[in-house]
């Protein structure tokens, strides 16, 4: 791929400190950290290295580290390989079904005055969901297990919060003796009733997270300190027909990797979708979901641009994808090589898939081998060296 024309970073060295001044009242430390370490990404100011190829000995020029903030767009990369590569190892040898769970608009300014309540909310509501459902004899009556990917965003960067879930087409039985598939190869559990039970269990938490006043109601979230207005909320989102979503299951577990590539560790908007930046606005391309999907461009203020972005910096620590059920970390260990087994046990042999391939490594433009590095230097060096470092 291309390296892109205009990045994040160029639009933060630009407009920066016009959006900090704007909005220095609302950016919180986590955010900040973030605008720093996308400021200094690939400059001097971090340090660099020289590689050097292993075979004729060419000397590339001096590569400027990166940031490896999980708020850049760019410094993904190497951390994204990395957990595929654990992904790769638990791949099971059956279909992977996609179902994605929407919080609805009317929660937005609680989910953004309360980062880590209402999103831990939301990873409960949606686990517990599909594994009870799951469970339910009448449904699939298997204990499964998935992944839950959180997105806080839309096309168009403003907040749109929802989950990806990648659920393997089957499960165990409760005594742990037989893998269970679903009863039809293209349906997992009956999206009508992920829905209603998703809406009850996250509104029945929402309101202890208030009666116990564990959400922050400042700002956008304001209005709900008065229960009456809290309570036509929670009547009116009762009432109301949430997105519960399963897509069809992908073609196989070697396109499951695929799918993750594209939505784990990433952040608002890659750099390839940015089109234009004249210094003051700033243009990307978005897919209008409200009219089909069309694909648009839309202008923005940069600093307007920079508010949309900085708005998805997730709390110190947060962990936005988790394991649930036969896939989580508690249990895959001694339910992974279980379940294999009883796979096999009826056809289904343990899945080798193919290795991921090295983007890590880059070759040489004479020779074509590998270059690794051969000397690194830190921020004073190169300021002394004559690099700009500021």
């Amino acid at each position: 791929m291309t390296r892109p024309a205009i990045e994040v970073a160029d639009i933060v060295r630009r407009k920066g400190k016009q959006f900090l001044k704007r909005f220095k009242a609302v950016v919180n430390y986590q955010q900040l950290k973030a605008y720093r370490a996308i400021e200094r990404c690939r400059t001097a100011a971090l340090g660099g290295h020289k590689d050097k190829c292993e075979g004729c000995q060419y000397e590339a020029p001096i590569s400027y580290n990166s940031c490896r903030s999980r708020s850049c767009s760019k410094c993904q990369a190497q951390a994204r390989r990395r957990w595929l590569e654990t992904q790769r190892r638990d791949l099971l040898n059956t279909n992977y079904f996609h179902v994605v769970f929407t919080l609805p608009h009317e929660l937005n300014p609680l989910a953004l005055t309360s980062r880590s309540t209402v999103l831990d909310l939301l990873f409960e509501a949606v686990s517990q969901t599909l594994l009870e459902v799951a469970a339910e004899p009448e449904r699939l009556g298997a204990e499964i297990g998935f992944l839950s990917i959180l997105h806080s965003w839309g096309s168009n960067l403003l907040p749109h919060y929802h989950f990806h879930c990648v659920v393997p087409s089957g499960g165990l039985s409760a005594d742990h003796q037989r893998w269970i598939p679903t009863s039809h190869p293209m349906f997992l559990l009956p999206v009508p009733v992920l829905r209603k039970v998703f809406r009850e269990k996250f509104l029945d938490g929402l309101c202890r997270l208030h009666q116990k006043g564990l959400l922050n109601l400042r700002g956008p979230a304001a209005p709900f300190r008065d229960p009456a207005v809290f309570e036509q909320l929670i009547d009116k989102l009762s009432k109301k027909k949430w997105y519960v979503y399963a897509k069809p299951p992908f073609g196989g577990p070697e396109h499951v990797l695929r799918y993750l590539g594209r939505y784990t560790h990433r952040m608002a908007i890659s750099n390839h979708r940015i089109t234009a930046f004249d210094g003051e606005r700033v243009s990307f391309r978005w897919r209008d979901y409200v009219h089909g999907g069309k694909k648009r461009v839309m202008t923005l203020d940069a600093v307007n641009f920079l508010c949309r972005y900085f708005l998805h910096v997730l709390p110190k620590g947060f962990v936005r994808i988790r394991r649930y059920g036969i896939l989580s970390n508690r249990f895959r260990k001694q339910l992974l090589p279980l379940t294999r087994t009883l796979l096999a046990a009826q056809g289904r042999e343990p899945l080798i898939p193919p290795p991921l391939p090295d983007c890590a490594l880059w070759h040489c433009p004479r020779c074509g081998k590998t270059m690794r590095v051969a000397q690194r230097y830190t921020a004073a060096e190169l300021y002394f060296a004559g690099f700009d470092t500021s």
